[in-house]
C-alpha cells in the first residue's frame, strides 16, 4: 500500500513535469487515456528501479522529522524558564554551563534504565554541561515505588544537593530494578537517609505536577524525553527533542549543535 501511494505521487510528480514541459498546450491536452499510458510508463520504471521508492520514502521521513523537529522546539521556547530555572528540579553541573541536557524519565521506565549507561556517558565527557533532571513518574499508578522514588530524589537534591542527588540517581538504575522490581530497601539505600531528614512532600508533590504539565506542554507521551539546548540567547534551530531512548552519540551531537548556533 505504500509502495502504491509512493507511484501514484510520483506519476503525479510526472504529469506535472510533462505539462510544464510544453507549456504551449493547455492542462486538458493529456487525455484520460493518455494520463494511465504516463502512469503505467512510471509504475513499470518504478518496479523495475525499487531503489527510487528507498530514496523516496527516507526523503519524506526525513521532512517529516524536520516538521517534528521544528514543533518541538517552538514548545521549548515557550517553556524555557520551567525547563531551566525551576528551583525545585534536580540540576548538576556548573552554573555557568552554557548548554543544558533535560532528561524526562522514570526510574521504572525499562528505556529510561536502559538509557542510563549512555546519558553517564555524556555526563563523563561533557562537564561543562548543565544536566536537568525531570522526575516524572507516570508509571506511578502501576508500581508506587515509581513515585517514592521521585519523591525521594527531590528530597535528596533539597538536602544535598546535585552531587548527592546524582549519587542517588546513579544508585537506583544500578540496581536494574525496573517495571515494578524497585523497592523500598533499593530506594532507602540509594538515599541513605538521615534521621533527622523531614521529607517535604507538599513541595515534592507540586513539583511532580509542574513536571507533568511540562511534559504535556512539550508534547511528550512518555519517558525518556531529552531535551538539548543552550542556556543562554536560545534560538529555535539549536535545540534538539528527542523522544524516546537515545544514544549517546547523538546527544553529543546535539550538544554540539546547540554550541554552532550561538
Amino acid at each position: 500500500m505504500q509502495h502504491k501511494t509512493l507511484i501514484a505521487s510520483l506519476v503525479t510528480t510526472c504529469t506535472l513535469f510533462l505539462s510544464a514541459a510544453a507549456p504551449a498546450a493547455p492542462p486538458s491536452a493529456f487525455t484520460p487515456a493518455q494520463t494511465a499510458e504516463i502512469g503505467k510508463i512510471a509504475g513499470d520504471y518504478l518496479l523495475a528501479h525499487p531503489d527510487i521508492l528507498v530514496q523516496v520514502s527516507q526523503q519524506l521521513m526525513a521532512q517529516q522529522a524536520a516538521r517534528q523537529q521544528a514543533l518541538s522546539a517552538a514548545k521549548v521556547m515557550e517553556q524555557q524558564k520551567a525547563l531551566l530555572h525551576d528551583p525545585d528540579t534536580p540540576v548538576t553541573g556548573p552554573a555557568g554551563a552554557d548548554v543544558a541536557v533535560i532528561e524526562f524519565f522514570d526510574y521504572q521506565c525499562v528505556h529510561c534504565s536502559g538509557m542510563a549507561p549512555d546519558m553517564e556517558v555524556v555526563m563523563k565527557a561533557s562537564p561543562d554541561v548543565r544536566f536537568v533532571f525531570k522526575e516524572w513518574p507516570i508509571f506511578a499508578s502501576q508500581w508506587p515505588a515509581s513515585e517514592k522514588a521521585a519523591m525521594r530524589g527531590l528530597d535528596v537534591w533539597r538536602k544535598r544537593g546535585g552531587d548527592g542527588y546524582l549519587a542517588y540517581h546513579t544508585a537506583l538504575y544500578h540496581t536494574g530494578h525496573i517495571e515494578g522490581a524497585l523497592t523500598d530497601a533499593d530506594i532507602e539505600a540509594a538515599g541513605q537517609p538521615d534521621r533527622y531528614d523531614t521529607p517535604d512532600s507538599a513541595a515534592n508533590t507540586a513539583e511532580l505536577a509542574r513536571t507533568d504539565v511540562l511534559a504535556q506542554a512539550l508534547g511528550l507521551t512518555g519517558t525518556p524525553g531529552v531535551v538539548v539546548m543552550p542556556v543562554n540567547a536560545v534560538r529555535p534551530e539549536a535545540i534538539t527533542v528527542f523522544a524516546g531512548r537515545v544514544s549517546a552519540e547523538k546527544i553529543l551531537a546535539a550538544i554540539r549543535k546547540a554550541r554552532q548556533h550561538p
